[in-house]
């Protein structure tokens, strides 16, 4: 990292912050440990995905502004979930492309923007120091970070490092699980089919514990296995593994 102690920008996602605040928790304090100091902007509000998948684009760039001012300020912007983060750094400067000033402003913001595991992977060398989880756990890569950031080997170096923790391989590990966001509301015979594929993988593999960096995609998983009776495997946020804050049940959980 170029910048000592730099100033971060927390990116909760509305996601987080309305159904599992504990990984927004574990995010600021995974970036704490990492050296860095951490703001979390009350204006903050959603990054306008799911407008914008709804082909809702007026509202959705109205959103996208509120956000790039928001953050601007900050020397990095991290938030834990693929999703939003792609669309602050594939889609803001695409929706821009008209408006000259809104289009600068939107690319130096991705150009700072950075999913969590890929922040502490990539630009901070950070590493788990004395986190112990005793589990066999199976990783879900999702679309998003895949796709759109590139994220792969950040999250599994990092957990490897976590004691008492097996990762065992998925089949078709980096295929959708069928959330989509608005997409498991428009085609929901379509979402069942996939996630009921990836809870099958899931189960085949003899893992007590599934981790995956999006809650979009933790919440459809970990539905769908409650729904069919293998509620006893976990799910969690790899942050909250990595911050030693993976308590309970994980997202299912009561």
């Amino acid at each position: 990292m170029t910048i000592e102690h730099p100033h971060v920008g927390l990116l909760v996602t509305c996601l987080v912050d309305a159904m599992r605040p504990e990984i927004g928790f574990a995010t600021l304090k995974l970036l704490e440990q990492a050296g860095c100091r951490v703001s979390v902007p009350e204006v903050q509000t959603c990054c306008g995905q799911p407008a914008l998948n709804s082909g809702a684009r007026d509202e959705g760039k109205t959103l996208a502004k509120r956000l790039v001012a928001a953050f601007e300020p900050f020397d990095y912007v991290v938030a834990p979930s693929g999703s939003c983060l792609g669309t602050v750094k594939t889609h803001y400067p695409e929706l821009f492309a008209n408006e000259p000033e809104w289009r600068m402003r939107a690319e130096r913001l991705a150009e700072k923007s950075y999913e969590i595991l890929s922040f502490l992977a990539d630009l901070c060398q950070w590493q788990p120091e004395g986190v112990r989880f005793p589990a066999k756990a199976t990783y879900h890569h999702t679309c998003a970070g895949l796709r759109e950031l590139g994220i792969y080997a950040q999250p599994l170096k990092l957990l490897e490092q976590v004691e008492g923790l097996e990762l065992v391989p998925l089949e078709a590990e980096n295929a959708c699980c069928g959330f989509g966001g608005t997409f498991a509301v428009k085609y929901p015979e379509i979402s069942t089919a996939i996630v009921s594929d990836k809870t099958r993988q899931i189960a085949a593999t003899g893992a007590d514990t599934l981790l995956a960096a999006d809650l979009g995609c933790l919440m459809n998983i970990a539905g769908k296995l409650s729904r069919e009776g293998r509620g006893d495997i976990r799910v969690f946020h790899p942050v909250e593994v990595l911050a030693g804050m993976a308590d309970g049940k994980g997202v299912a959980g009561k």
